[in-house]
């Protein structure tokens, strides 16, 4: 290899050429290797690094979506799995569902309640101030109209023990399941009426569905 042709090398390319000479396998080989040799020594180390700085850039782009999707998920737009059949045939047992976070509720809205460190899927019959009445076929009253409950495929006065007719305090929401016969809800003491701090938020959409 020629003075010259040292001298078409930058950097780079020196280093290069003196990693070759360290590290190639004939010991008692004292000729230098040609510069295009060298060149694509270089090439494959650019390309080496080119791709290491790549993935690099892929896993932070990655890591930081996946945390901003989680914190969006936590603040704004909890996702959850439908557990139980209390809601059904709107919602089944293994469902997943996007909930979006509120404080405004209407009558009739799919709602999640935080209840004794578990989540409830409800619906929203009563809001604070609203008088509930329920007759023994379970047909629900709402100041002093029938509501119309096109999701509740059995009507039944079910696990009742609150005397009716009953009037939502203020700053409480009087919520029901769709299964009357089974569901634990408003109507029972046990559960009686979720403050708003309780509402983990309101059914936006079902993402996944178990069937």
């Amino acid at each position: 290899m020629s003075k010259k042709e040292f001298g078409d090398l930058n950097k780079r390319e020196l280093v290069d050429l003196v990693y070759t000479m360290m590290n190639t396998e004939d010991e008692n080989n004292s000729e230098l290797p040609p510069v295009e040799q060298v060149a694509a020594e270089r090439t494959k180390l650019d390309n080496k690094a080119k791709f290491r700085r790549i993935l690099k850039s892929t896993v932070s782009a990655l890591l930081v979506a996946a945390a901003i999707a989680v914190l969006i998920s936590m603040l704004f737009l909890p996702v959850i799995q439908v557990s139980g059949d209390s809601m059904m045939p709107t919602l089944n047992n293994g469902d997943i569902i996007l909930l979006v976070k509120t404080k405004r509720f209407c009558t009739g809205e799919l709602c999640c309640v935080s209840w004794q460190n578990k989540l409830l899927l409800k619906r929203v019959i009563g809001l604070p101030g609203d008088n509930i009445d329920i007759d023994e076929k379970g047909n629900v009253y709402l100041n002093g109209e029938p509501l119309d409950e096109p999701y509740v495929t059995n009507k039944a006065l079910g696990e009742c023990d609150i005397d009716l007719p009953y009037t939502v305090p203020e700053g409480k929401l009087f919520v029901m399941g769709d299964q009357r016969e089974t569901s634990v809800d408003s109507r029972s003491t046990a559960v009686g009426c979720v403050d708003y701090d309780q509402m983990v938020g309101r059914y936006l959409f079902r993402i996944w569905s178990a069937d």
